[in-house]
């Protein structure tokens, strides 16, 4: 069993960052990767971003390429989503995943494991 602690989330104005963290502790699997999820209200949840233990190859939604970008650090099991130049349209609950079990753009049926998310508000 993985748990997954998130932090960071937070009011922001439109065009401003943030930047999440997301620690795992528990069973870990370094070949499988680790990221974001987001839902919007009335929304289904949807992937944002995701990144590799082993050689941090990482994915992106297309509506958070460029502005976006995860990054790990391995010895703390740690992921962080550091998030510029955010859109009202970014707001969201954002939820950690871990593991991802398939690769390119996955859904929420590919996570075994979520974190409790963290809220991100963007005003305009």
């Amino acid at each position: 069993q993985v748990q997954l602690v998130e932090s960071g989330g937070g009011l922001v104005q439109a065009g401003g960052s943030l930047r999440l963290s997301c620690a795992a502790s528990g069973r870990t699997f370094n070949w499988y990767p680790m990221g974001w999820f987001r839902q919007a209200p009335g929304k289904e949840r949807e992937f944002v971003a995701a990144i590799t233990w082993s050689y941090g190859n990482t994915y992106y939604a297309d509506s958070v390429k460029g502005r976006f970008s995860i990054s790990r650090d391995t010895a703390k099991k740690t992921v962080y989503l550091q998030m510029n130049s955010l859109k009202p349209e970014d707001t969201a609950v954002y939820y950690c995943a871990y593991p991802i079990l398939r690769a390119g753009t996955p859904v929420p049926a590919d996570v075994a494991s979520w974190g409790q998310g963290t809220q991100v508000t963007v005003s305009s």
